[in-house]
């Protein structure tokens, strides 16, 4: 019996959020993103990669072949945040230091 994992964002409300994020990072990394389903960017980063990932049941994919597909996605969105998290951080340093 096949159970289905459910990702949810730790905070409620922030899919389109994190979706929009996943769109433009995915977008600055060569790939070709629609904005209105960028889950579905796993797939062309599969196909690059030579990953035979397909919509549906992929219970024959290996643990490493994932993570070949979701880590860059993954990788480059925490890097934005990072990013992005700095140049806040910069922006509120009270003047003088």
């Amino acid at each position: 019996m096949s159970r289905r994992r459910r990702n949810r964002a730790m905070v409620p409300g922030s899919e389109h959020g994190l979706g929009l994020l996943k769109a433009h990072v995915m977008q600055n990394q060569g790939y070709a993103v629609n904005p209105e389903r960028p889950d579905l960017v796993k797939y062309e980063v599969a196909r690059t990669l030579g990953v035979p990932l397909q919509q549906g049941y992929n219970g024959n994919l290996s643990s490493e072949d994932a993570g070949r597909v979701g880590g860059p996605i993954g990788g480059a969105m925490v890097r934005e945040l990072v990013r992005m998290a700095q140049q806040q951080m910069a922006n509120q340093r009270p003047p003088g230091q």
